[in-house]
């Protein structure tokens, strides 16, 4: 998986000419995103579909959203399942993840956690995945990712924004880590749900919007580490252990999606032996490490609290209701 290109962030003279100078890609990216919209007819679902999504490329906290939504679906006595396009995987799906049998290598690791919490359908064609779903008797299909996928017509969109600290340059792929224009992801949005500090007013324009933020469950106590991370944004993760009173005595970072080699975990614990620390992930890590691998390395629990439950129920269940009749 990709890593991210250092220009995406920053705002010296030199980032802004190689971000220009790729734009003409971006504006062919982007020119083909819009065609796509334009030529496709989405199909409707055989039940309801709530899409959690974002404007960029990864490290919003859309797993732990949908997890923590279908916690609340729970509690409603809905029947629901996830869909995921099981990203990093190499199976195409509709699969039905099975965590005794998969690994990330297979379906991805956004499935294999989604699946510790419900049943959970793998599949690179949502459509597909969404029928395979319904006719396992999912009344409600919670959508991790696809966004930006036009051809599965959505019941309830919710956009996940992290204002600058993820739209960086503000620039499409590949100048920039937007998938799309902010403007046009905000257009189809239902719901805005604020993983950073932007104001409300000045992006939801009127919409309905809410604040969420990742909290640690049953921590490992406070100790001297060496964090390592494949994430989108591994600065939060390792920003997180600072607040929880780690000491950190080494930063190591690896691409999105990264599957982690033998020869990554010895070069780690080597590390993690010369200073006397212990190894610790994230738990999205953690799933994309194999077998023996996991053995002595800690993990950061965490999961997705919001402001305003409420206003998150009532949206999610008239969606719902909506649908059904």
């Amino acid at each position: 998986m990709m890593r991210e290109p250092w220009f995406w962030r920053s705002n010296s003279l030199t980032a802004r000419i190689v971000a220009k100078a790729i734009s003409p890609l971006s504006f062919a990216y982007d020119a083909a995103q819009r065609a796509r919209w334009n030529l496709t007819r989405p199909q409707t679902p055989p039940a309801p579909v709530i899409c959690i999504g974002n404007a960029s490329l990864g490290g919003e906290g859309k797993t732990p959203f949908a997890i923590m939504l279908g916690e609340m679906l729970k509690r409603e006595g809905l029947n629901f399942c996830f869909l995921t396009r099981g990203y990093g995987g190499h199976l195409p799906g509709p699969v039905l993840v099975d965590n005794s049998k998969h690994g990330a290598a297979e379906v991805g690791d956004e499935a294999l956690l989604l699946s510790r919490s419900a049943p959970t359908w793998a599949a690179r064609d949502r459509i597909a995945g969404a029928r395979a779903a319904a006719e396992n008797k999912a009344d409600v299909i919670l959508m991790d990712d696809g966004f930006q996928n036009p051809k599965l017509h959505k019941t309830l969109s919710i956009l996940l924004f992290g204002g600058v600290a993820t739209t960086g340059n503000g620039r499409v792929f590949p100048a920039g880590p937007l998938r799309e224009p902010v403007a046009r992801a905000l257009e189809r949005a239902d719901l805005i749900a604020f993983t950073g500090d932007e104001p409300d007013k000045e992006i939801a324009k009127g919409k309905p919007a809410i604040r969420t933020k990742l909290e640690p469950v049953n921590a490992p106590p406070p100790q001297k580490i060496v964090a390592f991370s494949g994430t989108g944004k591994p600065q939060k993760f390792f920003a997180l252990l600072a607040e929880l009173s780690f000491e950190i005595a080494a930063k190591i970072e690896f691409p999105d999606h990264h599957l982690f080699t033998e020869h990554d975990v010895n070069a780690l614990r080597s590390l993690a032996k010369q200073n006397e620390a212990t190894l610790i992930t994230t738990e999205k890590d953690f799933v994309r490490l194999s077998g023996d691998m996991q053995e002595n390395i800690l993990t950061l629990p965490v999961a997705m609290r919001v402001d305003k439950p409420d206003i998150l129920r009532r949206l999610v269940l008239q969606s719902i209701n909506h649908t059904a009749v």
